[in-house]
């Protein structure tokens, strides 16, 4: 039976064997990145490590024939060998001139090409993705080490190359005088490399745990510092406590990195002692066969300079491999991030979308509940969407009102149940394509900081911006005037945080969310409160419009205002998750029910009526 120190051995080594798979991952996706430049890397690199080599086979042949001409008075062999040695010292510089620029290119390619990867990935994963702490942890992981880890793996994988080939010539000098020097250098690097390699671990593993230390102090960060936070900020007077909380964890944060660092300052410098007790065994070797007069002036100066660049080039490429490693168990976060695979894709063979719908949207008997929670939002949910209709739905905040929005347009799928559309199954159907048959007004529209005419054709980006369709969509959302209001009209650049943008208020802002719905020309229309952040005139001049704008289209108008309401063909109450109540206004008001209490309570009737 294995005994526990080779267990613990071997457990260690395959753990190592794991994080060096990442490094031909890492290198293709340097290649790929950078293309020919990478090429060009290789190829200095390997000159400089050749570089050294021929300094010290050069130093040893002149300084052996300048004894000789001290001797013969022939200086031609010297002047040539040192003339030798000066082009190749010059070569040397050339070469690392070009490898700077070189590294310069390719590490901006490979950032750039690794950040266009992590937005690719985060745009494709699913939505519940976000709503897993886990998943913030990968990418807050994957966004603050990706961008220079994977060149830094590539100088220090590059360095560390350099150095070994620098070191098998040394030793191939070395081993002519005698076999044994190399090995004592290498008996001296490995016990170092585990020291340093277990150290590397020992901090990743401690970053890894940090994370959510780490994301919160972002967190905190952004909530001290960004204007949609600045007035609450203020008036609540919450600046000292978000601060004492930042400080509080960077103070532990740094505690724990500080005590890493020393370990990390105590772990290198035992490695170098390990190393240097190596060279202090070669030193005393020589030292007696100079005694001995076995070494020549040369040889002195060659084994001076092998052991001063084999010292240097050891600890080097410690240190490389120690960050090589280092950098792979970080890359490790990438690939796991860039691993995850979205789980509502379209289906082998898709369905095509019905044009035009005829029927409508059926959702039967659905179960629902988000990703690590328990609470189910909706249990055996049923509701019609009757094509061409208009349909509200109305309740109280957290009935599931915007979930339902959610589940529609595919960012989840039903734990049970189903959603059709005429009859097919959603999931029937490519869900990129079913997108674009939606267009929607979400309860939190997204304000993007471009022109407010640009604003408004984000709606249909994969068309070519049209004017004309432009304007029809904010006269449809009411949003003309606002334009009007601003300085350059439809060509006015909005937000201030990056250029000297102008700033709409929330009602100004739903509205451009609002023409942004409408210029896509979507068979289904699907709004979000559409009016809950306008004042009642810019409301009711929405709404005498709102039928027009919706003919002949399936419109889905969720709402809590019961006067938005009433314009549907068909209104449903939603209660924590069940319709209690459906029906026309008038007929929801004769019931005298949920629908009749809240539309007394909204237009100030003490009665029903």
């Amino acid at each position: 039976m294995p005994d526990t120190a080779s267990v613990l051995f071997a457990e260690r080594f395959a753990r190592f064997s794991r994080e060096f798979q990442h490094l031909p991952a890492t290198l293709a996706l340097v290649r790929q990145a950078a293309g020919g430049w990478s090429i060009a890397w290789a190829a200095l690199l390997l000159a400089q490590g050749f570089v050294p080599l021929a300094t010290v086979l050069l130093s040893r042949r002149v300084v052996d024939q300048l004894l000789e001409a001290l001797k013969t008075l022939e200086l031609e062999p010297t002047l040539v060998s040192a003339a030798l040695l000066g082009a190749v010292l010059l070569f040397a510089e050339l070469l690392s001139a070009a490898a700077s620029h070189v590294r310069a290119v390719q590490a901006e390619l490979v950032q750039d090409h690794i950040l266009n990867l992590v937005h690719e990935q985060s745009v494709r994963a699913d939505l519940a993705f976000y709503d897993s702490a886990d998943f913030h942890d990968h990418l807050h992981r994957a966004r603050s080490e990706a961008t220079y880890r994977p060149v830094q793996l590539l100088e220090d994988f590059g360095a560390a190359i350099q150095s070994a080939l620098t070191l098998a010539g040394l030793a191939a000098i070395l081993i002519t005088y005698a076999w044994w020097l190399p090995l004592v250098f290498v008996a001296g690097a490995v016990p170092a490399l585990a020291i340093l390699l277990r150290s590397s671990l020992l901090f990743h593993q401690w970053r890894r745990a940090a994370t959510g230390s780490e994301r919160r102090t972002w967190y905190l960060d952004w909530l001290l510092t960004a204007t949609q936070t600045a007035a609450e900020i203020r008036l609540f007077q919450l600046g000292g406590r978000f601060i004492q909380e930042f400080r509080d964890i960077r103070t532990e944060l740094r505690r724990n990195r500080l005590a890493f660092s020393a370990r990390q300052a105590r772990d290198r410098l035992a490695a170098a002692l390990i190393s240097f007790a190596a060279a202090a065994a070669i030193g005393a070797w020589i030292l007696l066969q100079a005694l001995s007069g076995r070494l020549t002036p040369g040889d002195l100066v060659l084994f001076y300079q092998a052991l001063q660049q084999g010292l240097r080039l050891v600890h080097s490429l410690l240190g490389n491999a120690t960050e090589i490693y280092g950098s792979m168990l970080f890359l490790g976060n990438l690939f796991e991030f860039l691993e995850l695979r979205p789980q509502i894709t379209a289906p082998e063979n898709p369905r095509p979308l019905p044009a035009p719908i005829t029927q409508g949207i059926e959702i039967r008997n659905i179960g629902f509940a988000y990703p690590g929670r328990e609470s189910m939002v909706f249990d055996d949910f049923s509701l019609s969407l009757q094509a061409g209709r208009i349909t509200a739905i109305v309740g109280a905040n957290g009935a599931g009102k915007s979930t339902l929005i959610k589940l529609l347009c595919r960012f989840y799928d039903p734990a049970r149940g189903s959603i059709q559309l005429d009859g097919i199954d959603l999931k029937q159907f490519d869900p990129l394509l079913l997108r674009r048959s939606m267009t929607a007004l979400m309860q939190n529209p997204a304000c993007f900081h471009v022109t407010f005419a640009e604003n408004i054709a984000l709606g249909d980006s994969l068309a070519p911006a049209d004017e004309q369709r432009v304007h029809f969509a904010a006269d449809a959302a009411g949003a003309s005037s606002v334009a009007g209001s601003l300085p350059e009209g439809f060509e006015t650049r909005l937000g201030r945080e990056f250029e000297s943008g102008h700033e709409l208020s929330a009602g100004q802002w739903q509205r451009l969310a609002l023409a942004r719905a409408f210029y896509r020309q979507a068979p289904v229309l699907i709004l979000d409160e559409p009016t809950s952040a306008m004042d009642p005139w810019a409301e009711a001049d929405w709404l005498t419009r709102f039928r027009t704008l919706a003919a002949r289209r399936t419109a889905l108008l969720i709402t809590h205002r019961f006067t938005a309401a009433r314009h549907a063909d068909m209104i449903h109450v939603l209660e924590e998750g069940q319709i209690v109540e459906s029906g026309a206004h008038d007929h929801l008001l004769s019931l005298r029910g949920k629908y009749a209490q809240g539309w007394a309570s909204q237009i100030g009737q003490s009665s029903f009526e």
